[in-house]
């Protein structure tokens, strides 16, 4: 028959009954869980017992006060079994209704151990770029910055998060016998090896007449300052003999910098 309103929350089904092959004993096992005694009717020799009096019940196991015989006739019926719960009605739950821990708001879900979590792994958190275009050389024989070249500041919103690094760079030498190595630098850290840095152009100058083409070159890292505090990056050249450029004949380098939360 139709009705108006909510659907019920409960449903009925059939009564239960179990016998029991008997001895002398007061411990038996139940087909069916049970919260409390209450939940089953139980006869011995088809005499109704009276519950917690005659006997007690808990999950699975059923003991009686006094021990039956072999000869003894003893069934139970479920009554507990006569109420069942069907599914909740569509938007009928709330969150009191849950045991969910943490804050649920618009950055957080539902994880499969019933716990509210922010989402992460690899969520680009933030992007800074900066570029250059004005021509910088050095012929020092280790790392510097060529007169501060090509320099990105980021804070990093967490001391978890990882900074993806992509440095694209215009890159020259004046000597045809000479190498230049290039790399990044977290503030004073090398990013790359102490040597050779994280690119090494070999030879970088052609030694036709077309001497004075410009290479470019790209350098990828994934970082881990592990800080909150603002950081620098920036690019570092050396060459092995000769002038190292950047940017040389109105070239232009980028370095581009994503917080990656964890």
């Amino acid at each position: 028959m139709a009705y108006i309103g909510t659907p019920p929350s409960n449903a009925f089904t059939s009564l239960l009954k179990q016998d029991f092959s008997t001895s002398a004993t007061t411990g038996y096992t139940l087909d069916h869980a049970v919260n409390n005694a209450n939940d089953i009717a139980l006869f011995i020799n088809f005499v109704r017992q009276e519950p917690t009096a005659a006997y007690s019940a808990s999950g699975t196991t059923l003991t009686l006060t006094s021990a039956t015989a072999s000869s003894d006739d003893m069934y139970c019926v479920y009554l507990g079994q006569a109420l069942q719960t069907v599914n909740p009605p569509n938007a009928s739950v709330g969150l009191s209704q849950l045991t969910a821990t943490g804050t649920k708001d618009a950055t957080t879900f539902l994880r499969g151990d019933n716990t509210f979590a922010e989402a992460g792994g690899g969520k680009v958190l933030q992007v800074v770029t900066a570029t250059d275009e004005t021509e910088r050389s050095t012929t020092t024989t280790s790392f510097v910055t060529a007169s501060n070249t090509l320099t990105l500041n980021i804070t990093p919103s967490s001391s978890s998060s990882k900074i993806y690094l992509i440095a694209h760079t215009n890159c020259y030498g004046s000597n045809s016998n000479t190498n230049i190595y290039y790399t990044i630098f977290r503030d004073s850290t090398n990013l790359g090896s102490s040597a050779d840095g994280m690119l090494a152009l070999h030879k970088p100058q052609y030694t036709t007449s077309f001497n004075t083409a410009s290479h470019n070159a790209c350098m990828t890292i994934l970082d881990t300052p592990s800080t909150t505090s603002q950081i620098t990056y920036q690019v570092y050249l050396k060459p092995t003999g000769g002038t190292g450029y950047l940017n040389y004949h109105n070239g232009k380098s980028v370095i581009t910098a994503f917080e990656i939360g964890a």
